[in-house]
């Protein structure tokens, strides 16, 4: 649907035309023959970008974005409108899709950064060592943001790694990946590095997302013709720095591009489509080589995003927020001939795809993962599926996740001063769910005697909450229920405070759905 604003309609289709014959210039997209000898068992390609919000991709009708390539394949394949970050931020994200385990359980909370132990354990049973025991060939390329930066292990690593990032050594650490292009996590767009084999870093002075579809497509030409393969390549545009190649961004020029109806600056906009549009493209490019080499029909494709991102929507850039922008995220699963196309309203939860590709392919699912395969729902061979997805943010890790180094990340650093107050991030936050038309929160803050409580107050920043000094552990905390109506409500401007659920029939009911969430995953989150 478009947006009901209508101040900001536009036309999308002559949009379109009047860019495409660019786009395909630009990209270079052109049909490559490849003969390949069909494996038994399926393909899949997992393709997900970071920080690239649902409303972003041009089937939805929602935003005037360019995407030709991912449009063409929401009609090849299944598209979800309600696939949800339940935790949108990188690290915890990329432990639910790995592990297909909660976030508590795995311990991922938070990102992975300078002065904070948190990465994911060798000792978790993650996707890539299933599909390997099973013969497949599997493959990482790109942002990772699983492992403790190297900064937290030494003052001059030898892999040359600064700030954020780390070199990923071959072994337990790579989760069952044997090949290996990637890196932690940074933000060099336009000159990305990476790490293999060795500590050498390589460098590449190309757009990223260009850069590693080349890697890709190179890997699955290479894959052993008797084995499948199982490749992963995680895009980091349109994460911020919100760049992209200038012919990309030169497309929305001069366009009519209306903002959200929620939304107050469109000052990143221009450079946020243009990124969308440059990996649309290079995902274009990766759809032309398995049409041309003949291995569409035997690959299941997925492309997904980490988490959204709010670009302006209710004065907000970024993520971590409860709004859809951030937690609504593109899915678009295509397995030619055994996946029907269609719009999926389903819930899709992130830790339920782990089971769901096991599902898919026959194999055994492990007994450490806690999410639910739906592949039989996909398959059109029953109609389970979940009511509803739990969302949750954890403002900073346990006091005994802290590591001292020169130049801890702030978020660690002010982590560790609530700590010392006496907070406890199990306790604090906020936990809803999200069904197919509510989003119900629970929000928990710490407050100050003086500090006039907020609608917004959720998305502080923990270098504000530091000046709470006259606040002292639990006693401090401060609770908020809101509750949207997002089909009467999509932009979520006009939420009800809940002060007594007794009073809401819909907000009793979604209350008893959070604390089944709660228990399921042993989120100890006060209600009162």
């Amino acid at each position: 649907m478009k947006t009901q604003d209508t101040k900001n309609t536009y036309d999308r289709r002559e949009f379109m035309r009047s860019s495409l014959s660019s786009l395909i210039a630009i990209s270079g997209l052109s049909s490559i023959a490849y003969s390949k000898t069909q494996p038994s068992n399926p393909n899949i390609l997992f393709v997900f970008a970071d920080q690239l919000r649902n409303h972003s991709m041009g089937y939805m009708q929602q935003e005037p974005v360019i995407t030709p390539n991912f449009d063409r394949t929401s009609r090849q394949g299944q598209y979800f409108t309600n696939a949800i970050s339940n935790c949108p931020i990188c690290t915890p994200f990329r432990a639910m899709l790995m592990t297909g385990r909660y976030p508590l359980t795995t311990k991922m909370t938070a990102n992975s950064m300078p002065g904070l132990k948190q990465e994911l354990s060798v000792d978790e049973i993650c996707i890539a060592e299933v599909l390997k025991r099973a013969g497949y060939s599997t493959g990482y390329i790109g942002k990772w943001h699983l492992d403790s930066p190297s900064c937290n292990r030494s003052d001059d690593p030898k892999d040359g790694a600064i700030d954020w990032d780390a070199w990923t050594q071959p072994g337990p650490r790579r989760q069952g990946f044997d090949f290996w292009h990637a890196y932690n996590t940074n933000n060099e767009h336009f000159n990305p590095h990476y790490w293999e084999n060795s500590p050498k870093k390589q460098c590449f002075g190309k757009w990223s997302p260009k850069h590693e579809t080349d890697v890709a497509i190179d890997f699955i030409q290479k894959a052993k013709n008797d084995k499948p393969f199982a490749l992963f390549l995680s895009w980091n545009p349109p994460h911020p720095p919100y760049v992209a190649p200038k012919e990309y961004v030169d497309l929305y020029e001069g366009k009519e591009l209306p903002l959200r109806k929620n939304a107050q600056s469109r000052k990143w906009q221009k450079n946020y489509y243009g990124a969308v549009t440059s990996i649309d493209a290079e995902f274009g490019r990766l759809m032309t080589f398995l049409d041309s080499s003949g291995l569409s029909e035997n690959t299941i494709v997925v492309f997904t995003s980490d988490h959204g991102e709010m670009m302006g929507s209710h004065g907000y850039n970024q993520k971590t927020v409860f709004y859809e922008e951030s937690i609504n995220i593109p899915l678009m699963i295509r397995w030619p001939g055994k996946i029907k196309p269609k719009r999926n309203e389903m819930i899709f939860n992130a830790f339920d795809f782990m089971p769901t590709l096991l599902g898919l392919i026959g194999l055994q699912i492990p007994e450490t993962v806690e999410g639910t395969d739906y592949s039989s729902t996909l398959l059109g061979k029953d109609l389970a599926e979940p009511d509803s997805a739990f969302i949750a943010h954890y403002p900073a890790p346990g006091k005994d996740e802290y590591i001292d180094i020169k130049q801890p990340c702030w978020w660690a650093e002010n982590g560790k001063v609530l700590s010392e107050k006496g907070y406890d991030y199990k306790k604090w936050g906020y936990r809803g769910v999200r069904t197919k038309r509510y989003t119900y929160v629970v929000d928990r803050m710490p407050i100050s005697a003086n500090e006039n409580f907020s609608f917004k107050v959720s998305a502080l920043k923990l270098k504000q909450i530091r000046q709470l000094d006259d606040c002292k552990g639990d006693a401090s905390y401060r609770i908020q229920r809101y509750l949207f109506d997002n089909k009467k409500d999509p932009f979520q401007l006009n939420p009800k405070v809940v002060n007594d659920i007794k009073d809401d029939l819909i907000a009793v009911e979604l209350e008893s759905k959070l604390k089944k969430w709660l228990e399921k995953m042993n989120d100890q989150f006060p209600l009162i």
